[in-house]
């Protein structure tokens, strides 16, 4: 077993892990950066906007940027000042003492402080046609994606608080959203569904689930069948928004780090302090509101800032 020793361990590579990775590698604190694997479909390197396309809504872009060129151009900034990355996934961590202990298979790596930014991934509908489509009709983000279908018929899958806040979004460009949900009645608070009752745009499918989504290289149309007798039919769609829920990649941390029963980590109020002292968590692996990849960049520098403040009153 080789070990290696750091100021600061960072695990997990999106805009939270990448910013947080920039402002402690410029305070010369040579953070590792444990940024997770490509074949993963979880905590990737990057998270979430390797998945994406087009990013309109990130400062200081006004032509838009692709996700992957973004972060990659984070993760070389990065890189400018130090900081060191491994492409691999931490597979078991250990807080009870300091120094922090977090392994990669055979490897440990041992740290003065640790910040968690291993994110959330969206649940999807697990179909196999997916992997190919998200980015290119398929969505899981209204409010990254929203103004490109603009005067166009989409669908939101879901029948939660979520879905209906994304369809009541989305009627501000499509021309049509229809919710497309399991069951005959919603999971929504009465106050969300009233407003989306009381919106013309928006239409219901219901005791309905997607089966197929149609199209090669975007979002053609949709295969529904009713969840009641079988029966299908198809929908000439051309986004696809899926509003099921998240899921925050935790498992790493169960029983060691708090977290809501939702499995988001609970930071202190105004911080990104855990209940652990010297571990921090950032970005969407604690917000379970905004989900952005501003804000997650954001809370990344707060991290960093912690991070860097509390290593100094160590010393």
């Amino acid at each position: 077993m080789s070990t290696s020793h750091h100021r600061v361990l960072i695990i997990g590579s999106g805009p939270a892990g990448l910013t947080a990775a920039i402002y402690t590698a410029r305070a010369s604190l040579q953070p590792l950066i444990i940024e997770g694997e490509p074949s993963s479909t979880s905590d990737q390197p990057g998270g979430q906007l390797m998945l994406t396309t087009e990013v309109e809504n990130f400062p200081g872009f006004p032509e838009g940027i692709m996700g992957p060129e973004l972060m990659t151009r984070c993760r070389e900034q990065a890189a400018r000042f130090g900081a060191q990355f491994i492409t691999e996934k931490v597979t078991k961590v250990d807080f009870s003492a300091r120094p922090f202990k977090a392994w990669v298979r055979d490897t440990l790596y041992t740290a003065d402080s640790v910040i968690v930014s291993t994110g959330a991934q969206s649940l999807m509908l697990g179909l196999p046609e997916e992997s190919r489509l998200i980015g290119h009709g398929l969505s899981t983000c209204a409010t990254c994606d929203g103004f490109f279908f603009r005067g166009q018929n989409i669908v939101v899958v879901g029948g939660g608080d979520s879905a209906l806040e994304e369809a009541q979004f989305l009627t501000k460009f499509a021309a049509k959203v229809t919710i497309i949900h399991r069951r005959d009645t919603l999971r929504a608070s009465k106050i969300m569904q009233e407003r989306a009752f009381a919106n013309e745009k928006i239409e219901f499918l219901w005791n309905s689930q997607v089966t197929k989504l149609l199209g090669d290289e975007k979002v053609t149309g949709i295969e529904v069948a009713s969840t009641v007798d079988g029966t299908t039919s198809t929908l000439d769609v051309t986004g696809v928004f899926v509003a099921i829920g998240h899921k925050p990649n935790t498992g790493l941390f169960e029983g060691i780090l708090d977290m809501e029963s939702t499995g988001y980590l609970i930071t202190k109020p105004g911080s990104t302090y855990t209940n652990i002292e010297g571990v921090f968590a950032c970005g969407d692996v604690q917000d379970h509101t905004y989900r952005q990849a501003i804000t997650a960049a954001g809370s990344g520098c707060m991290a960093a800032i912690d991070c860097e403040r509390w290593l100094e009153a160590q010393h």
